[in-house]
């Protein structure tokens, strides 16, 4: 049977990522109209929805387990610590909070990163646990 936390978890970073997508097209990062650096955008989107769909279907069906949650959770934490958090970034916390009129919208992009980020974090250390113990720690 499938772990169920697991698949909530994943279903979370779905969301969560949809979310912190949603505020990227607000802040205009890409837009609508198709140019080389949106279609390379929609690519890189296209691909992630994709591995995560496909991930959350075979996990539901009990073909992929922890270990692709693992490595796909895994890569996610490090691409948007890159991206937002580290030394090069120049879409970092303040920045997002700052690119809205209202601190309320602000606050709430900055949350859906930092949700997205524990989520991650979270969905890494469980996966790596349930491979650890062999998945006897599973929710039933």
């Amino acid at each position: 049977m499938a772990d169920k936390k697991l698949i909530l978890m994943a279903s979370a970073i779905i969301l969560l990522l949809l979310g912190h997508d949603f505020d990227h097209f607000v802040r205009g990062d890409f837009g609508l109209q198709l140019t080389a650096r949106s279609a390379l955008v929609v690519a890189i989107l296209a691909l992630q929805y994709a591995i995560l769909g496909f991930g959350l279907y075979f996990c539901v069906k009990n073909k992929v387990g922890p270990l692709f949650w693992e490595i796909v959770a895994g890569a996610g934490l490090v691409l948007a610590f890159v991206a937002h958090f580290s030394p090069y970034s120049e879409q970092t916390p303040p920045v997002i909070y700052r690119a809205y009129a209202t601190p309320a919208a602000g606050a709430l992009a900055v949350a859906v990163l930092a949700l997205l980020m524990l989520t991650l974090l979270a969905t890494f250390a469980y996966a790596q646990s349930l491979r650890a113990t062999g998945g006897r720690h599973r929710a039933k």
